[in-house]
């Protein structure tokens, strides 16, 4: 019975140690990725360098975080859109972000965007829907680019001090 008692021992050990290498192991690489993303939250860089690509987006009162995120996503403004929440809830914008249209860049970083955000918004003319191919002098009689005074007349008005038939 020794022998067999010092075996089951041995094996008992063997399994302890194994049990806590192995939760070890799971709280280093548990850690490794808290890090990771925490370091995320903070020092995320923009989409891309440079001047970067501009997007146009559309924020509405009843966005909530995470719907602002996968747009954002969508556009691709940001690469992780639960990482865009957790910035959001960190953000000193947040409680500042206006509704609208806004023009962002790929260039930017979360914060920028949000800066950007909690200024007014672009405003874009409403161009009635089959008049955007309209001719401007069509769809704003007003404005005459060449000056005419009277646009619905078709004659020719004489130059000044020219007497006599045109």
């Amino acid at each position: 019975m020794n022998v067999k008692s010092l075996i089951a021992a041995v094996c008992g050990t063997i399994l302890k140690v194994a049990v806590a290498v192995l939760i070890i192991m799971m709280i280093y690489r548990g850690a490794i990725m808290a890090y990771d993303y925490g370091y995320r939250v903070f020092e995320e860089p923009a989409m891309s360098e440079g001047d970067g690509r501009v997007v146009s987006v559309t924020i509405t009162e009843d966005m909530s975080p995470k719907e602002m995120g996968q747009l954002f996503l969508n556009k691709g403004l940001i690469r992780d859109d639960r990482l865009f929440v957790v910035q959001y809830y960190l953000s000193e914008f947040r409680m500042e972000l206006k509704t609208g249209n806004f023009e962002l860049s790929t260039a930017m970083t979360v914060e920028e965007m949000m800066e950007a955000m909690t200024k007014e918004p672009v405003v874009e003319p409403a161009v009635p829907a089959g008049m955007d191919d309209l001719p401007q002098d069509i769809i704003n009689p007003e404005s005459d680019p060449e000056g005419d005074s009277d646009p619905e007349s078709d004659e020719a008005v004489p130059p000044e001090g020219a007497g006599g038939e045109y």
